[in-house]
């Protein structure tokens, strides 16, 4: 067999804006993510000196973080027409 190749393009349906200063670094996000396009930051932190969540390239605007944040740090905008991007581009925050 050979070795699987990762796709080139990523299809954007959505994208989130994150009030990264308002993150208390629950995690809670990262598990509720159903395409897994949110990460947590390793090693930056936010003024409070909290983690807080990444948004990488895939998000399809399903609003299932700004559900579960007990925080409110998300606003979700889902497009009318999906987007194809590099797949190594994150989506912009």
């Amino acid at each position: 067999m050979s070795p699987t190749t990762p796709p080139s393009t990523v299809t954007v349906r959505g994208t989130v804006v994150i009030d990264v200063e308002a993150c208390k670094g629950c995690d809670l996000c990262i598990d509720a993510c159903p395409p897994r396009v949110l990460e947590m930051t390793t090693h930056e932190v936010n003024t409070r000196g909290y983690r807080y969540p990444r948004l990488l390239a895939g998000c399809t605007g399903c609003q299932a973080c700004a559900q579960i944040c007990p925080d409110f740090v998300f606003q979700v905008y889902k497009y009318d027409t999906p987007l194809e991007l590099p797949a190594s581009q994150g989506s912009s925050q």
